[in-house]
């Protein structure tokens, strides 16, 4: 929560969740912040979709997001940005890994039609 990625990224799901609901979907943020950090953020930037705290890295782990990064030269482990499609039946049907805040909505929607 409130990282330039993140924040653009939840901002774009924002403002075309209709758009998503009309196909179908619903959407689900899910990082390892604080329920507390996530209600900031929610209301901060008025999202309208439910986020879910995985402070102990259960939900990460068992996606295999959970991937090293290097920052300044230094390596820690992050969450590598990614979607996942699950149907009605609660199976996975498609996953984008490392996708890019910037664009990653539009792309979505696109090959979502």
């Amino acid at each position: 929560d409130n990282t330039s990625g993140c924040t653009l990224e939840a901002q774009a799901f924002r403002a075309n969740l209709e758009e998503f609901k009309k196909r179908g979907y619903s959407v689900l943020g899910v990082s390892r912040d604080s329920v507390k950090k996530h209600c900031n953020f929610r209301d901060k930037y008025e999202l309208n979709f439910p986020l879910l705290s995985d402070e102990k890295e259960t939900v990460c782990n068992l996606y295999g997001v959970m991937k090293e990064k290097s920052m300044y030269g230094k390596k820690y482990m992050g969450i590598e940005r990614s979607t996942f499609i699950i149907d009605e039946k609660g199976i996975l049907v498609k996953e984008y890994r490392n996708v890019k805040a910037a664009s990653h909505v539009n792309d979505l929607l696109r090959d979502l039609q």
